[in-house]
């Protein structure tokens, strides 16, 4: 009997860590599916608004511009007497032979780069709202979960983000898209936090917790890589829309699996004296600066790449997978690594690697230049979040607190940090020394920060004593 229970006690736990993984993929997936498709809309958005503008002023100056189209009519150029047709062909004449100078892709070419760079504080705006909404969430989401349980939350994550995809494929302008990408924020903050702390509670050991963290983390993992060249290629071939269609459908799947799955329970009230606080030590800072490097990175590199390399659509997406497809491998292999080698040297040498490879970055000159850096930062990361989490819950308990809600809404808070901050400041530093700068800074401040993870080598031994007596 005994053996029959355990035996669907593991299955349930990997039905849940199965949840917890489609929950985070989705999520990380409308995260990141946006990153290529943004900027060019936005871009696009902007260019057929200042044109429907400037064929405004030019029709109200029709005196002169029905001589233009007499005049044209005599050198049989244009057929229809219609001055606004005669007055664009006028007004973009000067510019014809400068577009026959660019290269092959000249259609996907940006007429004005004043105008692109300004895209970089949109972008970064945009893109930072879902992570300060997040930020904002989360010191409710965790009590909230110590209090209900993880399953209402949860499922409540799925239901805004099913509403934010739907807003997504439809939206046509800046606000709308602001919109949906702050309510985003709430879904994400529910999901994250009731996701990790229910997989804490279901692997109460150490190394079995690491790993199944390391497997939700590549659903995590899975969405980053994934979304981008998901989003570039369906927007260059299909069209807005249909990418955000097809995750909300996947959504569904995902709310009838958890409705099938996971039973509302009740959960023991949080009970947390003065001298138990929750003291994460350097963890979140080690996960807020590694993934700002990946943040600061979304919105600005679609644009430089824009910029420099004159990029078409589904190459600004493309590029992006090296670093999701290391950020698979590194979560993987150092889930259980890690534990080996010491989760504080795992991180630290995961920090100097993301500063290394994030300077590396502005020299590449084309888009097989971007594959290397990339990678690098995309496995240093994943080496950062798969020592940093099961710490999380190690420190949890090493002060014998049963219920992970509030930890795992600190380690939320840290990530959501980084891309809170990295898309908003990195967008206007981007603006304003350019974006070679902008990686060379964020690249620093990793690598100086790297040493301060050697106090996570011991964790605080004078509790674990403590703990051990209170035992026996």
């Amino acid at each position: 009997v005994s053996w029959s229970g355990l035996r669907e006690e593991r299955q349930s736990r990997k039905l849940i860590l199965f949840i917890v993984f489609v929950a985070l993929l989705l999520d990380n997936m409308l995260l990141t599916v946006v990153v290529p498709i943004i900027p060019s809309y936005l871009y696009h958005l902007d260019e057929s608004t200042d044109t429907m503008f400037k064929n405004d002023t030019l029709s109200q100056q029709s005196p002169p511009a029905a001589f233009h189209s007499i005049v044209s009519l005599y050198d049989n150029t244009v057929r229809s007497s219609s001055s606004n047709t005669t007055a664009r062909s006028t007004d973009l004449a000067p510019t014809s032979p400068a577009t026959t100078a660019l290269p092959q892709n000249s259609s996907e070419c940006p007429q004005s780069t004043s105008k692109l760079l300004n895209e970089n504080v949109k972008v970064g705006m945009l893109f930072a709202s879902k992570a300060t909404v997040q930020l904002l969430t989360n010191p409710f989401i965790g009590p909230l979960t110590n209090r209900i349980g993880y399953q209402l939350p949860i499922f409540a994550g799925f239901c805004i983000m099913f509403i934010s995809t739907i807003m997504f494929a439809f939206s046509s302008s800046y606000a709308l898209l602001f919109f949906a990408r702050s309510l985003q924020g709430v879904g994400s903050s529910c999901s994250s936090v009731a996701g990790m702390g229910m997989l804490a509670s279901v692997y109460t050991d150490d190394e079995e917790r690491g790993h199944a963290i390391g497997i939700a983390l590549g659903g995590l993992a899975l969405g980053v890589l994934v979304g981008p060249p998901f989003g570039s290629v369906m927007y260059e071939f299909v069209g807005k829309t249909a990418p955000f269609l097809i995750l909300a459908f996947l959504a569904v799947f995902d709310g009838a699996l958890q409705l099938f799955v996971l039973q509302p329970t009740k959960v023991e009230p949080e009970v947390i004296s003065k001298d138990q606080r929750i003291e994460p030590y350097f963890s979140p800072g080690a996960i807020c600066f590694g993934n700002m490097a990946i943040a600061m990175m979304e919105p600005t590199l679609p644009i430089w790449m824009m910029e420099t390399m004159c990029a078409r659509k589904w190459q600004l997406g493309v590029a992006f997978l090296p670093a999701s497809i290391s950020y698979l491998i590194g979560t993987n292999i150092f889930a259980t690594l890690a534990h080996k080698m010491g989760r504080w040297l795992c991180a630290l040498i995961g920090m100097v690697v993301v500063g290394i490879s994030v300077i590396c970055v502005p020299f590449a000159r084309d888009i097989y230049g971007l594959i290397v850096p990339n990678f690098g930062v995309g496995f240093a990361i994943g080496m950062v979040d798969s020592s940093m989490m099961p710490i999380m819950g190690y420190l949890v308990d090493l002060r014998h607190v049963s219920v992970y809600g509030s930890v795992y809404a600190i380690a939320d808070v840290a990530f959501c940090m980084g891309f809170a901050l990295g898309p908003s400041i990195g967008g206007s530093i981007a603006e304003s020394i350019g974006f070679p700068w902008l990686m060379t800074l964020i690249g620093i401040v990793d690598i100086f920060f790297a040493p301060l993870c050697i106090f996570l080598r011991n964790p605080p031994g004078q509790e674990e004593k403590i703990v051990s007596t209170k035992h026996t």
